[in-house]
């Protein structure tokens, strides 16, 4: 699992920062400069997402920089290490997500920032569990017999991440979280499709062994040659379909989050979609070369997520989740929700001013090369 190609110049996750002023209704963990460094984690990570994230209100974007940091920091925690410290590094997350939860944070921008989101969000701590569970199972070099078993890790490294994102937006309904799950997964399987030669170089394999045996692939002698093939394209083509289904399932959950974050998220839906166009028009070879969205065609779709409405299927927007991850939206639907402070509350109120006044300087240097290449982008989104 990869969050960032190894050219990505990776932002420092360790420095200590110097303090800043807290709001006046709280005290915070992170502070502007922790923000600044998990804003950077997104920018060098992943483009596509960066470019979307564009498009959120500012007080959904900064949290869900924060999320994003700690996902990137988890991925590169398990994958950075060698394979047989790879058990015991899952657990060191483990703790560390404990004493987010516990306040506590660990001395890292990415772990104050979490600390701070999971109590504002109402996160529950079984959501970014499920996503260390997932890079676990990529420590143990796991391979996925059925599309099921596959779906069943995608529920983890990505439809876990969707269903936080979903309560940094502020919607907490089980038919948006469903819906989420399915724009989750369907990244997933995108990255993994396009990921299939630069994985296999690696030595991992997450495309279903089943259907590979069914093509006449045989797994292990795929991965001691991994080479372009009509069987292969015929794996890539299916799953990519799967993913194209959950896609156009996922449009219906979007009617269900704040107007305001609708654009950025159908935005991402559609970048990461446009892989897979893109890998059709590479003749579904994922091997020899690797499908990019490039600058312009980003731009264009970013455009047309902000000013094509949206319809979906009435049948869609309430159809239940895939059994392999109802246990995320049952999580939310067991966590208690604690009440915001009154509107009476004047220093809450004052704290909103002065979140203002960051939101504007933050508009002033939101610039850069949003619509550049991307890089490697593989279970964290």
């Amino acid at each position: 699992m990869r969050a960032s190609s190894p050219e990505a110049v990776r932002p420092s996750f360790w420095a200590t920062p110097e303090p800043d002023r807290p709001p006046l209704w709280a005290t915070p963990h992170a502070d502007a400069a922790d923000r600044a460094a998990c804003r950077n984690a997104i920018r060098a990570g992943s483009r596509s997402f960066f470019a979307a994230s564009a498009l959120l209100p500012a007080h959904v974007r900064r949290p869900a920089y924060g999320l994003y940091a700690f996902c990137r920091l988890s991925d590169d925690a398990v994958d950075d290490v060698a394979p047989v410290a790879r058990t015991a590094a899952a657990a060191r997350l483990s703790a560390r997500l404990t004493r987010a939860y516990d306040g506590r944070p660990a001395d890292a921008p990415a772990d104050r920032a979490l600390a701070d989101l999971v109590v504002a969000h109402a996160i529950p701590q079984a959501l970014p569990m499920a996503l260390i569970e997932g890079l676990a199972w990529d420590g143990e070099g796991r391979r996925y017999a059925t599309l099921s078993d596959l779906t069943a890790y995608a529920a983890r490294v990505a439809a876990s991440v969707g269903v936080m994102m979903t309560l940094i937006m502020g919607s907490r309904d089980p038919a948006v979280l469903a819906r989420a799950c399915d724009l989750g997964i369907a990244m997933q399987f995108t990255n993994i499709a396009r990921d299939v030669g630069e994985d296999a170089r690696a030595g991992r394999l997450y495309l279903p062994v089943d259907w590979l045996r069914e093509a006449g692939i045989d797994p292990e002698a795929f991965l001691t040659d991994p080479h372009p093939s009509p069987a292969l394209a015929g794996v890539v083509a299916r799953l990519l379909a799967a993913a194209d289904l959950l896609y156009i399932r996922s449009e219906a959950g979007l009617s269900g989050l704040p107007r305001a974050c609708r654009p950025a998220i159908r935005a991402a839906r559609l970048i990461y979609a446009e892989i897979g166009r893109e890998l059709e028009r590479q003749d579904l070879d994922p091997v020899t070369t690797r499908a990019r969205v490039d600058g312009r065609r980003k731009a264009a779709l970013l455009a047309r997520a902000t000013l094509t409405p949206t319809f979906a299927p009435a049948q869609d927007r309430h159809a239940p989740p895939l059994a392999e991850v109802a246990f995320l939206v049952a999580a939310v639907a067991a966590q208690p929700v604690p009440a915001g402070p009154a509107w009476w509350d004047v220093p809450g109120q004052m704290a909103r001013v002065l979140d203002l006044v960051e939101t504007l300087r933050e508009r002033e240097t939101f610039a850069g090369p949003a619509f550049a290449p991307e890089g490697s982008s593989h279970a964290v989104p």
